[in-house]
């Protein structure tokens, strides 16, 4: 069942590393089906290499598997919990990307120092607080402090990102260390300036109404 969103989820997981976001078997990729209501995730601990789209997981949103063989991934409690939170959501990413997971470390957020963290974020990349993985408390943590950002850090652990779609919510993830590795780079020579709050609205709206093929 859901053929096709097996296949696109296994496309967007080999981006992951291919983007650099995560290692070995860290990190995964959620999609849910809008007409089904049902949860597509990756397999725990299946290296990338060898997964396959018929690997990966159906859920309904109280966490019964509906179709699969292999366990889930151990951050679906808190997949799931983000599902039921934020019906815009469709997809849902976490990783462990460098970068960002090092101001995770820190428990700092990323202030919008760069066009490029206006554009896609709309403001800060927050952080969230510190949650012990395997239940829905990452998720709780990422639905009390997200707000209106595709992105989220967790301390002491790494990212969520959530999209209207799962390639959306890859998409958020790429950006996120993307801007992270340059803010990193930039907070080394020096304190850059934040834009200007008018400004980030600005730069936002014409990202994300005007940007690109309509």
């Amino acid at each position: 069942m859901l053929e096709a969103l097996k296949e696109q989820l296994h496309k967007l997981h080999l981006e992951l590393p291919k983007n650099g976001l995560v290692t070995w078997t860290g990190g995964n990729v959620s999609a849910r089906d809008p007409e089904t209501g049902l949860v597509v995730i990756k397999p725990s601990g299946v290296m990338y290499d060898d997964l396959r789209p018929e690997d990966h997981v159906v859920l309904d949103l109280e966490g019964d598997v509906i179709e699969g063989t292999l366990s889930p991934s151990s951050d679906t409690a808190s997949h799931l919990y983000i599902y039921r939170h934020r019906p815009d959501v469709n997809g849902i990413v976490h990783t462990h990307s460098p970068y960002a997971t090092a101001f995770a470390a820190l428990n700092r957020p990323i202030p919008v120092y760069l066009t490029a963290i206006a554009d896609e974020f709309g403001g800060p990349i927050p952080c969230a607080g510190f949650a012990l993985i395997g239940g829905e408390e990452i998720g709780q943590q990422v639905i009390e402090h997200i707000g209106n950002s595709p992105a989220v850090l967790l301390k002491n652990h790494g990212v969520f990102t959530v999209g209207k779609s799962a390639k959306a919510a890859v998409k958020a993830a790429v950006m996120t260390e993307d801007v992270a590795r340059t803010v990193w780079y930039a907070l080394q020579l020096g304190t850059p300036d934040e834009i200007a709050p008018d400004d980030v609205k600005k730069l936002h709206d014409r990202y994300t109404n005007v940007y690109g093929q309509r």
